[in-house]
This record gives C-alpha cells, sequence and structure tokens, in this order.
C-alpha cells in the first residue's frame, strides 16, 4: 500500500533534520517543510542558529506554533552539538539534547545515521493500536512491543510504513477501511466496522 514510504521532511543533514524534528513536535511535516525551506537558507548549522536572535528565530519558525520553546529548544540544542563537534548517532546520546526526546531520537538516529529504530507518533501510537500490532497506552509500551514482535531490522521500515498508514489511509477521525488491504487482520475493523 505504501511503497514509497520514507521520511518527508526535507533536510540536508542530520543537523537540519534534528531542527526539522524538533519543530514537527504537535506540526505536520508539510508546515515544516515550509519553514525550513527559509530557515535553512539563513541558517542550517549549529553556529548558524546559535548566532541568530531569538527574536529571528521565533519569527522563522512562528507558524509551527510552540515557537517560544522551541526556539529555545533548538538555540540550546544547536550550542550543545556546536561544543560536541558534531551531532550525536545514538538515541542516549542524542537524548541529551535540549528538545530531543525518544520519538526525535529515534527518527534522527534511523533516518539520518541508518540505525535501526522505531519512533512512536501519533500515527504509529494509533495504527499499531488498531490493527493489533502492540496493545498499550503509551507510546513507549507501543514501541516495546513492536521492537519485540518486529526483527530489529525491519525497525526503520515498519516505522515509516505505519506512519504513512497513519497519514494516507487509516486517519485518526475517518479511517478509510474500504481501502485498507490490511482490514481483514484489523482488530479496530473486525471490532467496530465489520458488519
Amino acid at each position: 500500500m505504501h511503497p514509497d514510504a520514507e521520511c518527508e521532511l526535507h533536510f540536508g543533514s542530520p543537523f537540519e533534520l534534528l531542527v526539522a524534528v524538533i519543530l514537527s513536535a504537535q506540526c505536520t511535516d508539510k508546515r515544516v517543510n515550509e519553514v525550513t525551506k527559509h530557515l535553512f537558507k539563513r541558517a542550517n548549522t549549529p553556529r548558524g542558529i546559535v548566532e541568530m536572535p531569538l527574536e529571528e528565530l521565533e519569527k522563522e519558525i512562528f507558524s509551527c506554533g510552540f515557537y517560544h520553546s522551541k526556539a529555545r529548544a533548538l538555540k540550546e540544542m544547536s550550542a550543545a552539538v556546536l561544543e560536541r563537534g558534531g551531532v550525536p548517532e545514538t538515541r542516549e546520546e542524542l537524548m541529551k539534547l535540549r528538545g530531543v526526546g525518544r520519538k526525535t531520537a529515534n527518527v534522527v538516529t534511523a533516518v539520518a545515521f541508518g540505525g535501526n529504530a522505531i519512533a512512536v507518533d501519533t500515527h504509529v501510537f494509533r495504527v499499531a493500536n488498531r490493527l493489533g500490532l502492540a496493545e498499550a497506552n503509551t507510546p513507549e509500551k507501543t514501541e516495546e512491543q513492536l521492537e519485540a514482535r518486529f526483527d530489529e531490522s525491519l525497525w526503520s521500515r515498519l516505522h515509516h510504513l505505519l506512519i504513512f498508514h497513519g497519514r494516507y489511509t487509516c486517519h485518526s477521525q475517518k479511517p478509510d477501511c474500504a481501502a485498507c488491504l490490511l482490514k481483514e487482520e484489523c482488530k479496530y475493523y473486525n471490532k467496530t466496522q465489520k458488519v
């Protein structure tokens, strides 16, 4: 159903991806791409973000929402990356940076560095639990259950497939069960939709 499932954020370096994923919290990838298209022309390095006045950074990222806290997080994260000499490659080290939680660290680990990780965003959480791939009430538990159920070599691909399925088929309010090739296996469909 989703042969081209991959990261839809536009980036040219691990640092740009890290910035984009931080901006994507409570925001669509489409909006983030519009914002970073302009932001990265002005500042696409840790030094560039550190040197940009906070008020200007806030104006650049305003439409992503939560721009005050995101701008502060970007400034602190950029200073830490500059001090370290680069973006850390492991989830544990990434999570030490301001504004970087488990989901963000997993995305950067998998997409920028080719690691194996399942980043549980709203789509992954919803779809995994609807399909019955997980039975969890938190993103962390969903991640644990998916990791236990699938071989590690499949984690990053699974993450993108579940995101695409959530974005384009298994919508939160009105899932398109008629178009879904997984409906016969789907816990949600068999419980609520099947007649």
